[in-house]
């Protein structure tokens, strides 16, 4: 788009922030590609559309079971989500049938509308009963497919990598137990065991055979996120967990200490439903260091929950992200490593490629 042209250099500014300085950034990606559009809930459906997966789709573990984007044509898909940014009604009414809080919620709010836009779906959120005793499970989505229907779960996950000390060569699936949820109830491990090994074997169940007029003949998931580390932590190339892809999207892990002395100038405290895409906004509304510094203090007074924090730079009157971390409460680290304990004092990791 005349006039928005962006630079990647622009966004390797990281001063004494990471050794991401020297490479290209998803935020990079992303601002070249989309920093023309005006609604923020088409800019995360085009992330949606776009990004990298957190997963690698040929690495064994998975057994096949990671999608692919859905659409190769990225010219046909460029030009959808433009003509969508100048008309965003449609989107927008769906999410005010379905208004949630909960983000997995709203991603899946959004991919049902690219895909009933696109014809391809079949079902969204179908559950299956057990004769109206309980329910025996749900599919996200059943797109159509040849020969029959294709079931897709949605993940729109984010995990800090915190590695527990092992005593023995991890086996299989047990490096992605380093990677926590934000407030320590999950791990990637257990959720990618838990999709793999129940959710996308639901078209197996008897009951499930019978509520859909046609076979099941495969299922995927697509797992969309970011994964956050300490600076010095990153994976290289080769040095990643097994299972993960190379250039899936990377924030950082800060404490609230560390922040109070890192060097930037502008942030912006994302609400959960904004953690997708990275951010724009108007100038005005990021905020200086002091006043970020100040809410983060005031909310780590009644509350541990870790807070995304993008750091803004400006770029032809915007503001934009140009990095992005979890800040966390001093004592995360403590509390990961007690939760890690509590992991590796069971008898056994779960293996997922014998499920």
């Amino acid at each position: 788009m005349p006039g928005n042209e962006i630079t990647t250099n622009n966004f390797s500014k990281f001063g004494k922030l990471s050794k991401f300085s020297d490479m290209r950034t998803s935020q990079a990606d992303f601002h070249c590609q989309w920093q023309h559009l005006k609604n923020s809930h088409v800019r995360a459906l085009a992330w949606m559309l776009t990004a990298p997966v957190l997963l690698d789709r040929d690495c064994g573990l998975w057994q096949d079971k990671i999608a692919l984007p859905l659409v190769a044509d990225k010219q046909a898909l460029q030009d959808w989500v433009n003509a969508l940014d100048q008309n965003p009604e449609g989107l927008i009414d769906l999410l005010h049938q379905h208004p949630s809080r909960r983000l997995g919620l709203y991603a899946e709010t959004l991919f049902e509308y690219f895909l009933s836009s696109h014809q391809m779906l079949y079902a969204h959120g179908l559950q299956v009963h057990n004769k109206g005793k309980n329910t025996v499970g749900e599919f996200d989505f059943l797109l159509y497919a040849d020969g029959g229907l294709k079931h897709l779960e949605l993940a729109t996950k984010f995990y800090l990598y915190h590695k527990a000390a092992r005593m023995h060569q991890p086996e299989s699936l047990s490096g992605l137990y380093d990677y926590l949820g934000p407030n320590l109830a999950d791990s990637l491990a257990a959720k990618m065991q838990k999709i793999v090994s129940q959710q996308l074997q639901l078209s197996q169940h008897p009951l499930a055979q019978d509520l859909l007029p046609q076979a099941v003949v495969s299922a995927q998931a697509l797992v969309l996120g970011w994964l956050f580390y300490r600076d010095g932590d990153q994976p290289g190339v080769d040095t990643h967990a097994e299972g993960i892809a190379n250039d899936h999207c990377q924030g950082f892990i800060w404490t609230h200490s560390e922040l109070a002395v890192m060097d930037f100038q502008h942030g912006l405290i994302l609400d959960r439903l904004d953690w997708l895409a990275p951010a724009q906004v108007e100038q005005g509304r990021a905020h200086d260091k002091a006043k970020i510094i100040s809410g983060l203090h005031a909310h780590f007074q009644i509350a541990n929950t870790p807070v995304m924090l993008a750091l803004m730079q400006e770029n032809q009157a915007l503001m934009q992200e140009y990095s992005r971390g979890m800040v966390v409460p001093d004592s995360w680290f403590a509390d990961a490593d007690a939760v890690q304990a509590k992991q590796l004092a069971r008898e056994e990791i779960p293996d997922m490629s014998a499920s």
